[in-house]
């Protein structure tokens, strides 16, 4: 199975245990808005919390091999606002170490 399938699994079930089996322990998340890094720990948090998060739209994978896996949505956020996002992950032997995204933000 291609990590992108386990990925859209795992995000989709909010699933604890694969996101945990999905990303290596120094992973590290770079915030497009501010830069500021996110840990392992706290983006699992934040992708299994059972509060409010973001629509995604018109999933898609831009490209895939063993070494990354970029996507593009559409994102609507809890507060109304929407931007067009692209994610670039960096994969090392099946497990994600590294996430940075892009975003242009659609909203008037």
């Amino acid at each position: 199975m291609k990590f992108s399938e386990k990925w859209q699994s795992a995000f989709d079930q909010r699933d604890r245990a694969a996101f945990q089996d999905l990303i290596v322990d120094g992973f590290c998340y770079v915030r497009h808005q501010s830069g500021g890094e996110i840990t392992k720990e706290e983006m699992i948090n934040i992708w299994t919390s059972d509060g409010p998060r973001p629509v995604r739209r018109d999933y898609r994978v831009v490209y895939e091999n063993d070494d990354i896996l970029v996507t593009h949505s559409f994102m609507e956020f809890p507060r109304g606002s929407r931007e067009a996002v692209m994610v670039v992950m960096l994969v090392k032997n099946g497990k994600l170490i590294r996430m940075e995204t892009g975003a242009t933000s659609l909203s008037s």
